[in-house]
């Protein structure tokens, strides 16, 4: 007869994060993945390079920003900052994340290796999960997330990439869509806090404006002035509150 799997082994936790490649925030960025593989073949970037890119630089905004770099004939330097700059929204993820999953005994190149798998749907779906995880094993449960998804997506490009070129464009756009629709609703309902449904709206409302003045900067400028606002705003009403 077989014995039960220990609770407290590290394999028993990767093996229960790699099930949440069944969970809805995995399955919806796998969809977008298919649209970005359709993109890419439309592109005419070789399959070989879209696999490399897709576990190397993972987040799926800026595998789209380093192929319109490629396809506008921008210089390597300019596409690397270009990439580089768009992750900069990785490091308060990560920020976030790596108190909640790691404990005294967790190695810093543990966690260096974990981290490179941070993205919105592997933060999303790790923050609202961990927290049922015990401490000792959520890197494992993380990374058995986190590495799965990144494998699974770089497989599926892979075997995809010839068919979708077959879509119609609004069919790829509608897909490659899904996922910061998906983020949007994720944050809203896992938000505990009045701020982040506060810089969420104003972020939304000065996205619609900064799209029109200022293209080139709207989501950054949306995020920046959008979150600033949201935290003074809920800092002046916690000062109130605290002054009755």
């Amino acid at each position: 007869m077989t014995a039960p799997p220990d609770p407290q082994s590290q394999s028993h936790w990767f093996l229960l994060g790699m099930r949440g490649i069944f969970s809805l925030p995995a399955i919806i960025l796998m969809l977008s993945f298919v649209g970005f593989a359709a993109f890419t073949a439309e592109a005419k970037v070789p399959v070989d390079q879209v696999m490399f890119m897709t576990g190397m630089v993972w987040a799926l905004p800026a595998k789209v920003i380093l192929v319109g770099s490629m396809l506008s004939g921008a210089h390597i330097a300019t596409a690397f900052l270009a990439v580089t700059l768009s992750s900069v929204r990785m490091m308060p993820m990560v920020a976030a994340l790596i108190p909640e999953i790691r404990d005294r005994r967790t190695p810093t190149w543990l966690l260096l290796i974990v981290s490179h798998f941070v993205a919105i749907t592997a933060w999303v779906f790790a923050m609202e999960k961990v927290r049922d995880v015990p401490r000792g094993g959520r890197v494992a449960f993380f990374a058995g997330f986190g590495v799965t998804l990144t494998l699974t997506n770089i497989v599926l490009v892979g075997l995809v990439y010839g068919a979708v070129s077959e879509f119609p464009p609004i069919v790829s756009g509608c897909l490659f869509f899904l996922t910061p629709v998906y983020f949007l609703t994720s944050i809203w309902i896992s938000a505990r806090h009045r701020v982040i449904y506060w810089a969420l709206g104003i972020g939304l409302a000065l996205g619609t404006i900064f799209a029109v003045v200022a293209p080139e900067y709207d989501i950054l400028l949306a995020g920046v002035i959008g979150g600033t606002a949201a935290w003074w705003g809920e800092r002046a009403l916690r000062r109130r509150e605290a002054a009755r």
